[in-house]
């Protein structure tokens, strides 16, 4: 497991940071756990898609760069001798003569006049003859062209001329595509070369712009985005009108649109295949984030390239680890929101009490050349933040799904999310139909559990990872690491004031965090000098830090209903008690972490002997839940509910236990305590 990182003196003037880009001398990293079968991309042996296609693109570089000098290695060049400086300069003064005479000519002298050239063709052999002779001859024949003075004969000579030389240059460079063709009239056509390719209409020509994006342009998957900036118009335009744009939430960096699939407009106008791989797709989720301007107004706000750049790449990075984002793709847009976003901003608007962002559309906010970085994922459902739970079983699958993708991705790459509030956990559930509400008593008795996880069948995803802090291991083939951060001094989240009981204790998170960082201790809150450098430092207590923090939350906002003392049902034959049972029955006592480790053991172990042996049929036939039954669900709720205080006695900021230093130690608790089974984690 991971130990805490050395606290040694923090004072800005003795303390050294240690550089970005350093040596990992721990151990191999490990991913624990695997996706569902439709998600093959995140088994660990596998490795990130983004990574596998960043190898195949330098192996393929490589392999050009290779091909091209064993071609170079293989061409000889044979000099010709060069004439001197002042016959090269007279040759060059009769040449631009040449063609002043020759434009003049043309227009009185009519070419069908001339004997008719025939077409040349040479041959590999002759190449360098021609090229000679054409050298050689010049001057002479220009001069005994001007001595006659015979215009026809001069332009016919320098059109031969430039013919020989054309040909031969044009069997040297064949890039260069200036193809001869004979007109009905007998008149030599023009000479034209293929237009270089042009762009995409939907890119953005502005060179200064596409440079300033560039490094994030560098991390794109595909050749098209990864190309140049795209107007905004033109790429929203290509879901047409088969894809409903959906705003779903905000925050300081920007605001998460979705596109939602129209299947009855698609069923019309597409073929079933096409349709399918639509769904196939899935609905994708897209971050929109302002980019901030190289100079001028908006130069001081928005975020900056480095901090987007350093999302991508922890996006991709942690791509195949079980509970974190799934990147699809990075884009770079310019202009104003399309039409359809913006209809999809005023909604929000108008229905949600939380939209505090500038309306798009305003000029003040943004100017019309503003950069956007658009970050696709996959959907990973609801944010926790929206969402009512209301039972035990929700708490405890929620708390333990973060906690254990937290301690798979700090042994994968040391990484701390710094920013874990209720709006950075996604869950969504994998029963049919997506339902989310708790699981009834038969589903809980028909559950094949062992360790209580896993009972409310919601999964979590953690998403947003501006404020977050990994190492990104630069090859397979080395130990060379590259720190990924964002220095959080310079965000202003430390000073701000609570309205409420819930931002208060967000707000006091944020400074809990900046002093572990710092002190060593959570609780050493006051304000010391910024130390430029010390957020790129790995201090993984930050994320013991955030889960007290989503603990108590969960916990807090229970429903009263769910309470131990009002989740107990009497067997149906027995009359229901007229007043309500007395609120101090079924108080769990406080205990230590030691003393309540033993009773944890004890009660999984009655738990386990007392569980009700219940036929299918039983419960499915009958409709109904015995008695037995229900005192076996009552208990089941009870344990978990003991758990969870224990954890909060294990974290506590103050008088927690010593060994927990990061989230792996505490799933490493856990799974000893056989409160987590080795399956839920592995």
């Amino acid at each position: 497991m991971l130990s805490p990182s050395p606290v040694g003196n923090t004072t800005p003037g003795q303390w050294n940071p240690r550089p970005a880009t350093r040596t990992r001398t721990g151990t191999q990293r490990k991913v624990y756990g695997k996706r569902k079968a439709d998600a093959p991309r995140a088994v660990f042996e596998q490795g990130s898609p983004a990574k596998d296609l960043e190898r195949a693109a330098k192996k393929i570089g490589k392999d050009a760069v290779d091909d091209i000098r064993t071609k170079l290695a293989e061409v000889t060049i044979k000099e010709t001798p060069v004439a001197s400086v002042a016959e090269a300069k007279e040759e060059e003064e009769e040449e631009e003569e040449e063609e002043e005479e020759e434009d003049n000519a043309a227009e009185t002298i009519e070419l069908k006049d001339e004997a008719p050239v025939p077409d040349e063709t040479h041959t590999p052999d002759l190449e360098k003859q021609d090229t000679e002779s054409t050298t050689e001859a010049g001057p002479k024949q220009s001069t005994k062209c001007t001595t006659e003075g015979n215009d026809t004969a001069r332009t016919r000579e320098t059109r031969r001329r430039k013919q020989d030389t054309g040909s031969t240059t044009e069997s040297k460079e064949p890039k260069q595509d200036a193809e001869t063709t004979t007109e009905s009239s007998g008149r030599r056509a023009t000479r034209k070369d293929k237009p270089a390719p042009r762009l995409s209409s939907g890119c953005v020509t502005d060179e200064k712009a596409n440079t300033y994006v560039r490094s994030i342009l560098n991390e794109a998957l595909s050749p098209a985005a990864a190309l140049s900036a795209q107007k905004f118009g033109s790429w929203a335009a290509r879901a047409g009108n088969f894809l409903e744009v959906v705003k779903l939430a905000e925050g300081s960096y920007g605001e998460v649109y979705k596109l939602r699939l129209r299947e009855e407009l698609c069923k019309k106008e597409m073929s079933r295949s096409k349709l399918a791989r639509l769904k196939a797709y899935g609905d994708g989720v897209f971050k929109i984030v302002p980019l901030r301007a190289q100079s001028g107004p908006g130069s001081k706000k928005f975020t900056s390239i480095d901090e987007i750049v350093s999302e991508v790449k922890m996006l991709k990075y942690l791509d195949p680890i079980p509970g974190f984002a799934r990147f699809r793709e990075i884009h770079v847009v310019q202009g104003r929101f399309p039409e359809s976003f913006q209809k999809a901003w005023d909604h929000y608007k108008k229905t949600k009490d939380d939209c505090l962002n500038p309306n798009p559309s305003s000029k003040r906010a943004y100017p019309d050349t503003q950069l956007w970085a658009i970050i696709e994922m996959d959907d990973a459902g609801c944010e926790l933040e929206k969402f009512s739970w209301s039972s035990i079983f929700q708490i405890y699958d929620i708390f333990w799904g973060v906690a254990m993708a937290l301690a798979r991705a700090e042994e994968y790459a040391l990484f701390e999310h710094r920013d874990l509030h209720l709006g950075n956990v996604c869950i969504r559930s994998t029963r049919p139909g997506g339902r989310m509400d708790p699981p009834t008593d038969h589903e809980l008795l028909n559950h094949s559990h062992t360790s209580g996880f896993g009972l409310s069948t919601l999964e979590t995803t953690i998403i947003d990872y501006s404020l977050s802090r990994a190492e990104l291991r630069l090859s397979e083939d080395t130990e060379v690491v590259e720190v990924a951060s964002s220095d959080l001094d310079k965000k202003e989240i430390f000073d701000a004031v609570g309205r409420d009981e819930d931002e208060i204790l967000l707000r006091n998170t944020y400074r809990y965090m900046r002093a572990q960082l710092y002190h060593g201790q959570p609780l050493q809150t006051e304000k010391c000098p910024d130390i430029p450098g010390i957020w790129a430092e790995s201090a993984p207590r930050t994320n013991l830090v955030w889960l007290v923090f989503l603990l108590k939350n969960l916990l807090k906002n229970k429903k009263q209903s769910e309470d131990v003392s009002a989740s107990v049902s009497l067997p149906p034959s027995t009359r229901q008690p007229l007043a309500p049972c007395s609120p101090n029955k079924g108080m769990a006592m406080k205990s230590t972490a030691n003393s309540d480790k033993k009773k944890e053991s004890s009660t999984t172990t009655t738990s386990r002997s007392t569980k009700p042996k219940i036929l299918p049929s039983e419960t499915a036939v009958s409709g109904t839940v015995t008695a037995a039954s229900q005192q076996y669900i009552s208990q089941l709720k009870k344990t978990l509910e003991d758990r969870l205080a224990t954890v909060l006695e294990l974290l506590d900021l103050e008088h927690g236990h010593e060994d927990m230093c990061c989230a792996a130690d505490l799933v490493a608790y856990a799974i000893d305590t056989q409160w987590l089974g080795e399956q839920d984690f592995f």
